[in-house]
């Protein structure tokens, strides 16, 4: 049986423009062996058909904090997996304007997100490790009331969204790749694990008017920073499975997480679709994301929640 997971609500249209729907691409991405509809039914999500077939668009996706431990466009690929265990998550982002509803192609797409047992590549020793320990340092995207756990010990490596230095040169689960012509972007990797004071979750940067070259991506604007978020049915799943059950850190629920925006799908919330029954096969996630290309959010202007600090 496959848990997929549908629009719950419909996001208030904004920047709205009419478009002639026609010839929409749709990604077809394997989860497990069967076939997904990458963006099927995602219509009420964040826009309306009228009964001509026209398309009003995209409320903008939420943008929020970067976090401490971002690497800039440090390796060009689409698999990010490297050594790392973990239930196998295939994620298929579409980038768009939002107020035209057109593709946004050759963007820059970046993603990042903790281990199985909540340790960013690059920071490892601002991590505890074994057993599932998140960052040591006071996390920048803990919320400044009570959180969730035992808070963590030692000096913040960054508060307001402030960044940490590299400790390491590891970068496994980390990387950038380009949007095609249709906007869409695949990443191989791991569902992530979590660490103290935040819900599971996936960053993501979308750049734009700069030039692809052999080295890399270069020059242009970020014009989105956010964060994708999982359901508590699908996380709660993953922690029956190695090696998530071997974490002994208390996790925050997305309702407790004060950077999730709490807006469903506008917010990050990403379309899932899973075997309940056999989660470690594979998970396959998806999300459109509305963007502003000629706007920059690079997370200075973008601050968490009055009651939280940053990611």
């Amino acid at each position: 049986m496959t848990e997929t997971q549908e629009p719950t609500h419909e996001g208030n249209m904004t920047r709205r423009r009419v478009v002639v729907a026609g010839g929409a691409a749709v990604a077809a991405v394997g989860v497990g062996g069967a076939a997904v509809n990458a963006f099927a039914g995602e219509a009420a999500a964040g826009t309306t058909t009228t009964a001509s077939g026209a398309e009003a668009c995209y409320t903008l996706t939420s943008e929020t904090t970067e976090g401490p431990y971002y690497i800039d466009a440090d390796k060009i690929r689409q698999d990010i997996t490297e050594d790392q265990e973990g239930i196998p998550l295939t994620l298929t982002l579409k980038v768009i304007d939002a107020e035209t509803c057109k593709p946004v192609r050759n963007a820059a797409v970046d993603i990042w997100h903790c281990s199985a047992l909540g340790v960013y590549s690059g920071y490892e020793a601002m991590s505890n490790g074994g057993g599932g320990g998140g960052p040591s340092g006071d996390p920048t995207d803990v919320p400044s009331g009570t959180p969730t756990g035992e808070p963590p010990s030692g000096p913040p490596p960054g508060g307001g969204g402030g960044h940490a230095e590299p400790t390491d040169d590891k970068r496994y689960l980390r990387g950038t790749w380009k949007t095609d012509r249709h906007g869409h972007v695949t990443f191989r990797t791991v569902f992530p694990g979590w660490y103290r004071g935040r819900c599971v979750h996936i960053h993501v940067k979308v750049h734009v008017d700069g030039t692809w070259t052999d080295a890399g991506y270069e020059g242009g604007h970020t014009c989105h920073t956010g964060q994708l978020f999982f359901s508590e049915k699908s996380v709660l799943a993953s922690a029956e499975v190695a090696p998530y059950s071997t974490s002994t850190v208390t996790r925050t629920t997305l309702d407790e997480d004060t950077i999730y925006p709490g807006n469903g799908h506008e917010g990050g919330l990403l379309y899932l679709a899973y075997d309940k029954r056999h989660i470690a096969r594979g998970v396959h996630g998806r999300l459109t994301l509305g963007v502003a290309p000629d706007e920059t959010h690079d997370s200075t202007d973008t601050g968490p929640s009055p009651s939280a600090t940053s990611s």
